[in-house]
């Protein structure tokens, strides 16, 4: 355990906290407001977010669409989408950071899927494979990237993917 800023214990590791403290102190000096769409990271992005106090002033939401079908239901996500191009993949987290911003107050919306493992990976999708997008409100298409953290145990590709994604929100 660390500490918070507050000096209550976190159970996260301090380098996400450092991380998500930068976060918000940026978007609030930006005066944004931030949404995520998790899949992967299971909401880990949001906790390090909300560990912050004063974190309201800048998270406005976050959307933990860990199946397929969460991912339709809640952020807007075309099943053709999914259906063709899987649910860790470019076309996904566009569309998951896409439906974040117009679900949400959010000027800026990170959207996280991938594979953490132990199972589940293939060749052209090994374990360790995360998708990011990054969408600014107004921004036509939002920017997006794919890294393979490889070697790693489930709990530090999900480590990794939120480092990756707290860096996204930063402006």
């Amino acid at each position: 355990m660390t500490d918070t800023p507050s000096g209550l214990p976190s159970l996260l590791p301090g380098d996400l906290i450092a991380l998500a403290e930068r976060v918000i102190a940026a978007n609030r000096d930006a005066g944004r407001r931030i949404a995520l769409a998790e899949s992967c990271t299971g909401g880990l992005v949001s906790a390090a977010l909300t560990a912050v106090p004063g974190s309201s002033d800048v998270f406005d939401c976050g959307f933990v669409t860990y199946s397929n079908g969460a991912k339709q239901r809640d952020l807007g996500v075309a099943e053709e989408i999914i259906e063709a191009f899987g649910a860790v993949s470019v076309a996904c987290v566009y569309a998951m950071a896409s439906g974040a911003i117009e679900r949400s107050d959010a000027d800026v919306a990170v959207a996280i899927s991938g594979i953490a493992g132990p199972g589940g990976g293939s060749d052209a999708k090994p374990v360790g494979t995360v998708v990011f997008a990054r969408m600014v409100r107004g921004e036509e298409k939002p920017a997006a990237e794919e890294r393979v953290f490889d070697g790693c145990d489930r709990a530090e590709v999900r480590r990794q993917a939120t480092l990756c994604a707290l860096e996204l929100l930063l402006p």
